[in-house]
């Protein structure tokens, strides 16, 4: 894991996908406090003005400051993201490990539960699930996390069959240790790589899923901000404000692509040897060419007529 995580810093798209998601990580925990305004505060003097000194990306209908919203509904957006991730990891992961090791009736019942979650619509479900728990963010991401729990057990399942013939794995069951034993002592540091893998995907889809929730209204409870709910905000003002979508579908994009760009270099590296930092873009590469078959050439007749045979 930590080769893998040192071979990223080889690849332009991990660096950048690094950077956003550092900015929205130090959004999501201090963005309330670096707002300049209440984002609650309503300023009926001031509704939809354009970006001034005083308003950086203007006002909604309501006169609220369109900046602050954006920098307080970050910390909500991603957390209600990665609440979903988490759920699904502790729903997923372990019974995914366990339906191996754990017989065949265990295995045949988890493998039908989750392929009854697979059948379930997202939005329907998630809808009953806040029209039976009530509407929240918390009771909608619940949901959501149930119905990406399957990602994570197939995952980590065939993550475990690949190690589960392996003669280390068979050595140890003939020497009596325990499968927990064995998950945590061999299993587990082969699951890891493609459970971030799987970390990094679902984020970002979580992230996209909460945006559309909010923005349909299902889970936030006005005025609370969050990403969704200001590009819905701002798509009812399109007239006044052409801008204002911008923002808030600016981050929601950036923040997306970060994580499936990063899953993408994560799976990429995984196995496989690091890039030659020495040829990094077309006129290097063209340059190494010429100077191998320069090289080739340069070799005695002989040495070439005995590679050519």
């Amino acid at each position: 894991m930590t080769g893998m995580l040192r071979r990223l810093w080889y690849y332009p798209s991990a660096k950048a996908a690094f950077v956003i998601l550092a900015i929205v990580v130090f959004l999501t925990a201090f963005g309330p406090l670096l707002a300049p305004q209440d984002p609650l505060a309503q300023h009926t003097n001031s509704m939809l003005q354009g970006p001034s000194a005083h308003y950086w990306l203007g006002t909604d209908s309501l006169g609220r400051d369109v900046f602050s919203r954006l920098l307080a509904g970050s910390t909500l957006s991603v957390l209600a993201a990665l609440q979903s991730v988490v759920i699904a990891i502790v729903l997923g992961v372990l019974p995914g490990l366990l339906s191996v090791y754990l017989g065949r009736t265990f295995e045949w019942f988890t493998l039908r539960f989750i392929d009854a979650l697979i059948t379930l619509p997202f939005l329907v479900f998630a809808i009953a699930m806040t029209a039976l728990l009530g509407n929240g963010l918390v009771q909608a991401m619940f949901a959501v996390g149930i119905l990406i729990t399957p990602a994570f057990f197939r995952v980590s399942r065939a993550a475990a069959l690949s190690a589960y013939n392996a003669q280390y794995v068979e050595a140890a069951v003939l020497m009596g240790a325990s499968t927990w034993w064995i998950i945590v002592r061999h299993v587990w540091l082969k699951v890891i790589p493609a459970v971030a893998v799987t970390t990094a995907s679902m984020t970002g889809a979580c992230l996209a899923i909460v945006a559309s929730l909010t923005f349909l209204g299902i889970g936030v409870v006005p005025p609370e901000p969050t990403w969704g709910g200001l590009l819905a905000t701002d798509l009812k003002n399109l007239y006044d404000r052409p801008f204002g979508p911008l923002a808030p579908a600016g981050m929601i994009i950036a923040t997306v692509w970060a994580l499936n760009a990063l899953a993408d270099v994560m799976r990429d590296v995984g196995g496989k040897r690091q890039p030659d930092k020495r040829v990094t873009s077309r006129s290097s590469k063209k340059k190494a060419i010429r100077r191998n078959l320069a090289d080739q050439d340069e070799r005695p007749v002989a040495a070439r007529e005995t590679a050519d045979v």
